[in-house]
């Protein structure tokens, strides 16, 4: 397995990344654990917006930040604006958690959030390219990915909520 700890970027929290508007956010100014989630509004997985934003309700206040990444890499899934973007997940799913700039996560311009994270292993210990929209990953409050959750698994599966727990 690879480790993320002789690399620049040993804190996935350190990683610079754009709010969906455009603006500069700090992953580290949110103290708690992260579950990243590379998301696509027209894809048949985009109902998982649902138990994310529960997530987000249940966990939030226990520290945990569900975190979005727009991506438009999967069969065209995401091809809206950062406004059509945010306009459909708050009024379609009532997302309230932080969405990040639409961004590619696989390939020669993967982002280097996702440059970091696809290094994590599965928990069939495989690491490497998002298989599809809305794989999962949890990182410690000190910036650690310390899971990895593929498309197909729902985000209130039994092993995603304990995963967070633990992480709490």
């Amino acid at each position: 397995m690879i480790r993320l700890w002789g690399m620049s970027h040993s804190n996935i929290k350190s990683i610079p990344v754009n709010a969906l508007d455009g603006s500069p956010m700090s992953l580290g100014d949110l103290t708690g654990p992260l579950l990243v989630v590379n998301v696509a509004s027209k894809c048949g997985l985009t109902p998982q917006y649902t138990a994310l934003e529960q997530l987000q309700k249940t966990y939030g206040p226990k520290g945990l930040t569900v975190v979005g990444m727009p991506c438009n890499q999967f069969m065209g899934q995401e091809p809206g604006t950062a406004d059509e973007i945010a306009t459909f997940c708050s009024t379609t799913y009532g997302v309230s958690f932080p969405l990040l700039e639409k961004a590619d996560v696989n390939g020669d311009d993967r982002h280097p959030l996702y440059t970091a994270l696809t290094q994590t292993p599965d928990a069939d210990g495989e690491a490497g390219d998002i298989q599809w929209n809305f794989e999962k990953f949890l990182v410690s409050s000190d910036g650690e990915p310390v899971a990895r959750f593929r498309p197909r698994t729902e985000p209130d599966a039994p092993e995603v909520v304990s995963a967070i727990e633990a992480a709490l």
